[in-house]
């Protein structure tokens, strides 16, 4: 299908990199979003228009790269011109393209990243086979181990020890002796024996590296010079104390680099010249060329993240965020309370990740989860249906799926979702399958218990409850487990998914306020171009924290550390004035291993601000215990250009003198239909109106039903949705 048929980029800014494209390649769906100037017409001004598109992530009958089909789908509706699926895309109207992309977790999750070694320090080859001891599911009956990505070990005969009397000073300021000089040729033979079984990349870690990286790096010289493509060192990639997860992020990041750099390599080969920035894990973007597999892991998601962050929250109101990102195949939750929150030590598909990255739970409950009567009761997921064959209602073969249930519970409206399901994308969505799938479901399980069946709404019904409490689960731990009351914070409620389960999701956690954007069913994707370009520099310390220490040795080095970074942006081609950065110490309690990582406090005093941190997450604080430096860490940031960011909670204050009440739907220029829709009492008439009709200060009272071109919202009976010019508001 070609979308040339509406010439929007006005003729004379041809040529002038004048589009923005942001690409969110998710499991299941890839969403781009792009603007660009518009001229005036009759009808509206001169202006910015945003162009989505929505495609599957994998096609291989129609495509071979969603992000690329994508974008080539984003020039022919901006230039009025086909171009070609194959060769290069004509870039010279695109001034960047930014994406998120979950090609680094995927092959995490699915072990499918490239052959690697470890080299290690002799007698710990089992180090990340023992890893850390932790037990989390301690009482299961098999304990199943988890994996490792890399290879085989090569133990290098060497030994550095911390020795007070050492006569070397390694970075952190703490003195050492190498006890055993390292034998080069016997790592050399083996590393000749590893290339010739043909693995190409090599995971350097070893024993106080972190302080003196000396023999990491005439390893990592010997390597290249066997022949290794991809060498990571842990001394660069992680310059932290603790070697098991330094030794698992270097593994990690070994094992899923290559495959980046050419999924990278492979995308830009299908574009003309262009700049291409990559979402990381910690919530800011990085050039093409400097994006690596440790920093890609949560790529996808922390998109979303930025994006409700920059549109949902109020530096004036100061109303806490709950992030709830419902895609096809998962759902993260996370949480804004003015900063980004990073965690330092995170784990992803089994393995332990010493990097930051945002705090994102995730739970295996998406519109594409499936759905399973076992053991008497319901489930969903963790299985998902993904792309291809996806629901029931795809036409494709596929079995039941959480989308299933709602368009079954007359949730999702069959008639208004494009005809490109089936196997020749030319179908609408089937209505019927589902419904027979889920009787047929209804008999089994009367079979079972000797029940009369269940209606399949009923049935349907159960599975969404269930799917719900899941979703709630991670919110849970996420606020109360860390000492924060859900009902004290709003909902930011996105993805696909996310508008038909906002108001049950929010209702189940005491939350009375849920924001759903405007562009919720791509708003990770969106949130790219509202990201700042991000840098950061981390080095390992030691030593009790005290004014002195810090005004002597921490505050040079943090200086040395922010001058490299701002260099390093400022190298990207920002201005100066447009980067900002913040220091942090990663500090602890001496004796203990729970480090926090505590950004500059106003007055200096870390010590102080540690303890009020500690206070807060655990409960208590060790007054007879120093507070130790493990490492310190700048992140700079660039700032985007793209203007002042609307405050919701300051429109819905100008909107409250005149709020527009709808009090007959049908009468409506939004109206479209009445629906008939399955609630817990049964069915209820439900009217069903267009978003993009509804004016801001427009107030809808639920049960209702409000479409968007890519998503649907479920206003439940109880609750009312404001529309605002970006957002629409449901209260409860």
């Amino acid at each position: 299908m070609s979308l040339a048929s509406e010439r929007l980029l006005p003729p004379e800014l041809e040529g002038t990199h004048a589009i923005r494209v942001c690409i969110d390649r998710g499991g299941t769906f890839t969403d781009c979003v792009a603007t660009f100037p518009v001229a005036a017409t009759a009808e509206e001004p001169a202006g910015e228009r945003t162009v989505v598109i929505k495609l599957l992530s994998e096609d291989p009958a129609h495509y071979d790269d969603a992000p690329r089909e994508g974008l080539r789908r984003v020039l022919e509706a901006a230039t009025g011109r086909q171009h070609q699926r194959s060769g290069p895309l004509d870039t010279s109207n695109v001034a960047w393209v930014r994406m998120g992309t979950t090609v680094a977790t995927n092959a995490l999750l699915e072990r499918k990243g490239e052959r690697c070694v470890l080299v290690t320090t002799r007698g710990f080859g089992d180090i990340l086979k023992i890893g850390n001891q932790a037990r989390p599911r301690i009482f299961d009956l098999a304990i199943k181990r988890p994996g490792v990505v890399y290879e085989e070990v090569i133990e290098l005969d060497e030994r550095v020890v911390l020795d007070a009397q050492g006569d070397k000073v390694g970075v952190s300021g703490e003195r050492l002796r190498v006890a055993r000089q390292p034998d080069w040729a016997a790592l050399r033979a083996q590393l000749d024996a590893a290339y010739a079984r043909g693995i190409r990349s090599a995971a350097v870690c070893l024993m106080h590296a972190y302080t003196f990286a000396a023999h990491e790096q005439q390893a990592a010289e010997i390597a290249r010079e066997a022949g290794f493509a991809h060498v990571t060192l842990s001394s660069e990639l992680a310059p932290v104390a603790k070697i098991v997860p330094r030794a698992q992020s270097t593994a990690a990041d070994a094992y899923l680099t290559p495959g980046i750099r050419r999924y990278v390599a492979g995308f830009e080969r299908g574009l003309g010249p262009v700049r291409v920035e990559f979402m990381q894990s910690d919530g800011g973007l990085a050039p093409a060329h400097a994006f690596s597999g440790l920093r890609a892991i949560l790529s996808g998601p922390a998109g979303g993240v930025v994006g409700y962050a920059a549109t949902a929250y109020s530096a004036a109101a100061s109303v806490p965020v709950i992030g709830f990102d419902m895609g096809g195949t998962s759902t993260d939750v996370s949480r804004y309370d003015g900063r980004l929150e990073h965690v330092m030590e995170a784990e992803a598909g089994g393995v332990a990740i010493a990097a930051p990255q945002l705090a994102i739970s995730t739970v295996a409950a998406g519109g594409g989860s499936r759905l399973f009567f076992r053991s008497g009761l319901l489930a969903v997921g963790p299985e998902s249906a993904g792309a291809h064959p996806g629901p029931a209602c795809y036409s494709k073969g596929g079995g039941l799926a959480l989308t299933d249930a709602n368009l079954v519970l007359g949730r999702l409206r069959a008639a208004h979702f494009p005809s490109i399901f089936g196997p020749n994308e030319d179908e609408p969505l089937d209505a019927d399958a589902p419904r027979r799938l889920f009787e047929q479901l209804a008999q089994a399980i009367a079979a079972s218990n000797g029940a009369a069946p269940m209606a399949a709404e009923a049935l349907a019904a159960g599975f969404v409850h269930v799917a719900n409490e899941a979703m709630c689960r991670p919110i849970r731990a996420l606020t109360e487990a860390r000492g924060h009351a859900p009902q004290d914070h709003a909902l930011a409620c996105f993805g696909g998914a996310g508008g038909q389960h906002a108001c049950a999701v929010a209702a189940r956690l005491g939350i009375r306020r849920v924001f759903v954007h405007r562009l919720a069913s791509v708003l990770s994707a969106h949130g790219l171009a509202l990201a700042e370009v991000a840098h950061e520099e981390q080095a390992a310390a030691a030593g009790a924290w005290t004014p002195e220490t810090h005004r002597e040795a921490l505050r040079p080095r943090l200086q040395g550390l922010e001058a490299a970074a701002r260099a390093r942006l400022a190298n990207q081609g920002y201005v100066p004035s447009s980067i900002s950065a913040t220091r942090f110490l990663h500090l602890r309690y001496e004796g203990t291993d729970a480090a926090l990582m505590v950004p500059e406090p106003a007055d200096g005093d870390y010590a102080a601000a540690f303890e009020a941190m500690h206070k807060h997450e655990f409960g208590f604080v060790l007054h007879d215990r120093k507070v130790v430096v493990d490492d310190i860490r700048v992140r700079a940031t660039a700032a985007p250009c793209n203007g002042s960011r609307a405050d919701v909670y300051a429109e819905l204050e100008a909107l409250s003198s005149t709020l527009m009440p709808i009090a007959d739907p049908s009468s409506h220029r939004a109206f479209v239909e009445t629906a008939q829709v399955y609630f817990d009492n049964g069915f209820c008439e439900t009217p069903v109106l267009r978003l993009d009709c509804l004016d801001p200060g427009s107030v809808v009272s639920g049960p209702a039903i409000v479409l968007d071109r890519n998503s649907t919202v479920l206003v439940e009976p109880g609750w009312t949705a404001t529309a605002t010019s970006e957002q629409l508001v449901l209260d409860h």
